[in-house]
Order: C-alpha cells, then sequence, then structure tokens
C-alpha cells in the first residue's frame, strides 16, 4: 500500500507524495502562504498539521485533511515573531521558535475549531555570538520538548547556546543553559539514552553532554566534525538537521543521522552517520544524496527504516531505506520535481 508524504517547503505550498516503494508520484498540494518550511501533526489527529510560515511577520497556519487526502487551510494566527523556523506540538499548546525575532512563543490550540485559541505567551531570548553575520542577537532555531524530563529545550543559533525551560502553575520558566563555543551556532537537538545530542550549525559540528535532570548540570562527553574531511574555516558548508531515531527489532544499535548542506561536488550533499553507544560518538559513513542544500529528513515506515531528504537548492526530494543495521542507507525512488523541500511527515 502505497505511503503518503507531507512536504514543507520555501514555497507557498505544503506538497503531496505518494511512494510506493520505487516511485515518489506528486499529488495536490495546499496553497498556505509564503514559506510553510515547518510542519507537525496534532498528536491526536493526524489528520490536522500545523506549518510555520517563515516571514517577517510570522504566522502559523492550521490544515485539515479529509479522507481523500485534500487539506484546507482552517484557522491561522501570528507566529509572535519573525519567521518561525520550528514547531512542537502537544494536545494543547503550539511551542513556536522564530528565528529572526530570537523569542519562543507558546500558543494554545484545541484539535477542533477554532483551533487557535487567545492567551499566547511570548518569551524574548537574549544573547549574542562573534560571527558577524548570524549572531548579532538571539536566534532562536529549534524548539523540542522533552516530555520523560519535563524540560522544553531551545537551541539558540546566535546566542550558542540552548535554554532549558520547566512548567510552573502552566508558564515556563527559564532555568538553566548549556553553553557551546563561541561561534558554533546551536541549530537542533536530540535526546538519546540519557544524554543531550547538539547540532552545531556554523562550526558543523555535533556534540555530546551528559544530562542529569536539574538543577545538575551538563558535562560534554564528545564532539565530532559533522563531516569526514571538513573544509578549511570559513566556509559554507553547514550541518542542518539530526535524527536519532529509537532502537528497534530491526535497528538494535542506535545511530545519530545528520545532514549537511551547501557542498559544492557534484555527488551533492551528504548524511553522515554516528555511532552513539554509551559515550560513543563516532562518524561510521557519509553519504552522498545528489540532493542541493539538504536541510530537512525524517524517518518513516515499518521500524523507521526509511529516510525521507530533500534539497531546497535542487535534486527534489528522495527516499533512502536503512541498510547494514542502520550504518548505512540505499536510494529507493526520487522526485525532481518537487521544489524547494525543507521539511516532511509521513502519513
Amino acid at each position: 500500500m502505497a505511503k503518503r508524504i507531507l512536504v514543507a517547503s520555501y514555497t507557498h505550498s505544503v506538497q503531496a507524495l505518494s511512494f510506493d516503494g520505487s516511485t515518489l508520484t506528486a499529488l495536490a498540494p495546499v496553497e498556505v502562504g509564503f514559506h510553510p518550511s515547518w510542519i507537525e501533526f496534532h498528536p491526536s489527529d493526524p489528520s490536522l498539521v500545523f506549518a510555520g510560515l517563515e516571514q517577517t511577520e510570522g504566522k502559523v497556519v492550521a490544515i485539515k485533511y479529509d479522507e481523500h487526502g485534500n487539506g484546507t487551510v482552517v484557522a491561522e494566527t501570528t507566529s509572535g515573531g519573525a519567521d518561525p523556523c520550528s514547531l512542537t506540538v502537544t494536545e494543547n499548546r503550539l511551542f513556536v521558535a522564530n528565528y529572526s525575532s530570537g523569542n519562543i512563543s507558546i500558543i494554545p490550540i484545541t484539535s477542533t475549531a477554532p483551533y487557535f485559541l487567545p492567551g499566547a505567551v511570548v518569551t524574548q531570548l537574549y544573547g549574542s555570538g562573534p560571527h558577524p553575520e548570524r549572531q548579532q542577537s538571539s536566534h532562536a532555531h529549534h524548539v523540542a520538548l522533552h516530555t520523560r524530563l519535563g524540560e522544553l529545550l531551545v537551541a539558540d543559533l546566535g546566542a550558542d547556546r540552548v535554554f532549558r525551560f520547566t512548567e510552573e502553575k502552566d508558564a515556563w520558566i527559564l532555568q538553566a543553559q548549556v553553553r557551546f563555543d563561541p561561534g558554533s551556532g546551536p541549530r537542533h537537538t536530540a535526546i538519546h539514552d540519557g544524554a543531550l545530542y547538539t547540532l552545531l550549525e556554523l562550526s558543523s559540528e555535533i556534540a555530546k553532554h551528559t544530562f542529569p535532570g536539574l538543577p545538575a548540570e551538563p558535562k560534554l562527553i564528545a564532539k565530532k566534525s559533522t563531516m569526514v574531511d571538513p573544509p578549511t574555516p570559513p566556509h559554507d558548508m553547514l550541518a542542518a538537521e539530526l535524527l536519532i531515531p529509537e532502537p528497534n527489532a530491526s535497528f538494535s544499535t542506535p545511530y545519530a543521522y545528520v545532514s549537511n548542506r551547501n557542498n559544492p561536488s557534484e555527488s551533492g550533499d551528504t548524511i553522515s552517520i554516528f555511532r552513539i553507544e554509551g559515550d560513543a560518538l563516532d562518524l561510521v559513513a557519509e553519504i552522498p544524496t545528489g540532493l542541493k542544500h539538504l536541510r530537512g529528513m525524517v524517518f518513516g515506515g515499518p521500524d523507521n527504516k526509511l529516510l525521507v531528504a530533500g534539497g531546497a537548492n535542487g535534486g527534489g526530494v528522495k527516499v533512502f531505506e536503512r541498510i547494514d543495521g542502520g550504518k548505512g542507507l540505499k536510494e529507493l525512488a526520487a522526485n525532481s520535481s518537487v521544489e524547494a523541500p525543507t521539511g516532511f511527515l509521513w502519513v
């Protein structure tokens, strides 16, 4: 049975694709507004999708899909800042990272009309770094809710920090921060087996910390380049996405997967695979994809066997299969006609 994939993009629409195991076929897009670059399901209603419109007057929209896969924008509201680039959705809250304005918004939501409720709270972040163009102020790049820890983590690329928030009486309070080397630019985070993994965009590195509960402080375990042969800085080959699928029956060894963009080689951008068991952080493979400006990628399918990725500046969308226990990837399908893909959801 064919699977559907929803595609966020730097266009005006959320594209749908059908994947039958060997081909990717474009389906009807949904026009939503300027640059819907990040999309997320509602946790109890996968027919409801939220998208952030990455524009100066940031917006978030709610899209409702019917049983035939046809989508309609049913509500919109302000994101509370400029250029929303990351969303996290719970049953009754939408967390938004607004990149250019350097703040986060927490918006009350519901899974039925009117979808967005009054009472949004905006929290401004403060900080800067040495990069002359990217770090003049805070730039919230990723917002991630870790329910087991009871923490909201915000990667601030401009301040070289990951901020840690906890909820107290329906308010999210800044409790601590993880600091990184000046100019490293934290972009995305992931938690696995009691460790914090942070993708550092500007230095193209991945950092691994212990991650004890508050008030204890994380300690650096290891930090590695996201490329086998990194160029001499400064350069534009920047890390973009970080994924750590949970081990399962088909893939018992944990690996971290990182996308690297802007590779000038004809073989295109790469996906790097790290072994992360215990204290390890070892680069075991760097796989060329043929994609240009590889930003988002998402695992899906049985046992997260499949990986969909896209090139925002060329190459369209491709689906890969995990092989060799997870330390390799094999291309299964491609559709080069998809314009400027930035993120994905498996339906």
